[in-house]
């Protein structure tokens, strides 16, 4: 089988391109889609992306996004910005607020005024973390949002800031929020993490450990899919607003773990601990608004991208 690929999008081409975290889990595959008719640039700290994920061809920019004076070198020129750059982490927040408050916020402000002295369009990620416990599903843009961890508040905070930069000051700006991307490359931790910690648990023989009854439901988009929303947002005419990213489907978080017991071909046991203090029961993206604004539309489902992600990972 071959790895799933998105819809055909054309990259934009010709332009002075920033991916900040470039060495990450989704600036990574960003790049690699951008490189080849692009100058690419990439600002990363190594903090949680690799060097090995680096592509050749990009010109890498090794520093702290907090930095300004690292900041300011590397947007010197940029024509357009992918800004995945974060502290990806809700227990991370929960722990280190301050810290978080300075990677997510303060950091992301520095950028959008770097953006705007170079006019350079800002794709956003934001994130479903916005929406906090959800009073209906499929959760829509308009769904009301009451984050509830300051990663949440912080993503919330951005994205109204990318709008307001376009309402003020005329910036290009679309703010991307994802719901779970998972996909090569990725590390275990929150969110859709669970799905390299559920990978590495069956490959390894030990029990599938699930938090609460599994009855959570998650919708899970698969990174080729986000590649894909990250290029229409690069180009569309509907800026200074913000989509959601994700399939329009769910799974629960037990079904998930069964289905990853079976393409691993494990016997591994799937127990369950106590639930996580706040943990979002549902979850679902309503699509409605990036397919017509954008014309993005998921193509890879999560039995195909679950077998994929095993196939590409199985010799690691």
């Amino acid at each position: 089988m071959t790895e799933p690929q998105s819809i055909a999008v054309e990259p934009p081409s010709g332009r002075t391109v920033l991916v900040t975290g470039g060495a990450g889990f989704i600036g990574s595959h960003l790049v690699d889609a951008l490189v080849e008719d692009n100058a690419v640039r990439i600002l990363d700290n190594f903090s949680s992306g690799t060097p090995d994920r680096v592509h050749p061809d990009a010109t890498v920019f090794e520093g702290d996004i907090r930095d300004d004076a690292t900041l300011s070198r590397a947007m010197d020129g940029v024509d357009l910005v992918f800004h995945e750059a974060a502290l990806v982490s809700v227990q991370a927040s929960v722990e280190e607020p301050k810290r978080s408050h300075s990677v997510n916020l303060e950091a992301t402000l520095s950028l959008l005024e770097c953006a705007r002295r170079e006019d350079a369009r800002v794709v956003l990620a934001s994130s479903a973390a916005i929406y906090g416990q959800p009073e209906y599903t499929p959760i829509d843009e308009g769904h009301p949002t009451e984050p509830s961890s300051p990663y949440g508040l912080e993503k919330l905070t951005i994205d109204r800031y990318a709008r307001l930069y376009h309402e003020l000051y005329g910036l290009e700006t679309v703010a991307l929020r994802y719901f779970n991307v998972y996909g090569p490359r990725q590390a275990g931790g929150d969110y859709s993490g669970v799905i390299s910690i559920f990978l590495e648990q069956a490959r390894n023989g030990e029990p599938i450990t699930v938090n609460g009854d599994g009855t959570q439901t998650r919708d899970f988009v698969h990174i080729s899919d986000v590649v894909q929303a990250n290029l229409l947002a690069a180009q569309t005419e509907s800026v200074g607003a913000a989509f959601n990213v994700g399939t329009g489907e769910t799974v629960t978080i037990r079904e998930l773990a069964e289905t990853i017991r079976s393409v691993v071909g494990s016997d591994s046991e799937i127990v369950h601990r106590d639930p996580r203090p706040g943990d979002i029961e549902q979850s679902q993206a309503e699509l409605s608004a990036i397919r017509s604004a954008l014309g993005y539309e998921p193509t890879v489902t999560l039995a195909d991208g679950l077998q994929t992600l095993v196939e590409a990972t199985s010799n690691n």
